[in-house]
């Protein structure tokens, strides 16, 4: 299994998109597309210094190969990849890459925006949004 629940610094963009072009069917690749999450600025409550991010790392791994295995079965799609990042987080830095490589286009951009909702959805993750003020609170997004 592919690890997807990373510390920030341990994988990069030009590491998955390396990771795609090597593949031994990339061959079939006609179209990639990826989704970088970051940090905002601006909560729900207001500005916004810094953000903490956990996960319930095994089920989080469990649920996030399993998105991805289960969106490869999909015509055209080649490889689906989301790798996540937990720990403490400034404003502007990278929280998560979603990739999708397959044949053509259409199918890549509706795959990677179901990938996208889904990991939002599915898989364990929590944030907690430090704010200027000093005040704090979790923000509630994982619903299973």
């Amino acid at each position: 299994m592919k690890k997807h629940i990373h510390r920030k610094g341990e994988i990069n963009l030009d590491d998955i998109l390396s990771g795609l072009y090597s593949r031994s069917d990339s061959y079939k690749i006609g179209a990639i597309a990826v989704f970088i999450g970051i940090v905002r600025g601006i909560g729900v409550k207001g500005d916004v210094e810094r953000l903490e991010v956990e996960a319930y790392e095994e089920m989080a791994e469990d649920r996030l190969e399993k998105i991805c295995r289960e969106l490869e079965g999909r015509e055209g799609i080649v490889a689906v990849e989301i790798h996540h990042f937990v720990g403490e987080f400034k404003v502007g830095e990278v929280l998560v890459y979603v990739a999708v490589a397959g044949s053509h286009r259409r199918e890549v951009f509706e795959t990677l925006i179901e990938a996208v909702e889904r990991y939002k959805r599915e898989v364990p993750l929590f944030k907690r949004e430090m704010l200027r003020s000093g005040e704090s609170y979790w923000i509630e997004e994982y619903t299973l």
